[in-house]
């Protein structure tokens, strides 16, 4: 009936909007800049609902080897989006000091962790507060 229309638009209007918010974040290869100083990761804290928002706000450059048990004023608990170099991984906890939830993110773009699961109801929107980075 009715229903099926609109529940086919607004799954075509998201999927839409999907594609243009990973566009906007830089590429696991894109975290090698000219000089050569290549990046672990990347973190923003901005995404929004209007995806084409989502790596922005203010980003924090994470050096390969960075051991980050307390986050920067401003930083902990904000990151809403993040990339993750080539080769490389980023694992955060939920708390300070490297305690409470913990997740590992490969190399990779992730414009939206409000869609990363963090345990049954949560997710990792706004929860980082520690992190370590590796590459190989």
């Amino acid at each position: 009936g009715r229903h099926d229309g609109m529940a086919a638009v607004v799954i075509a209007v998201l999927a839409a909007v999907l594609a243009v918010c990973g566009a906007q974040c830089p590429t696991p290869a894109d975290l090698k800049p000219a000089n050569g100083t290549r990046l672990c990761a990347q973190l923003y804290t901005e995404d929004s609902v209007y995806y084409e928002r989502c790596c922005a706000g203010s980003s924090l450059a994470v050096p390969p080897g960075a051991d980050v048990p307390y986050m920067p004023t401003g930083w902990a608990g904000e990151v809403s989006s993040l990339v993750v170099g080539t080769r490389c991984e980023l694992t955060v906890w939920s708390r300070a000091g490297k305690e409470g939830n913990k997740k590992s993110f490969s190399a990779g773009a992730f414009p939206r962790l409000q869609e990363v699961r963090r345990g049954l109801f949560r997710d990792w929107n706004d929860a980082i507060r520690s992190y370590y980075c590796k590459c190989n």
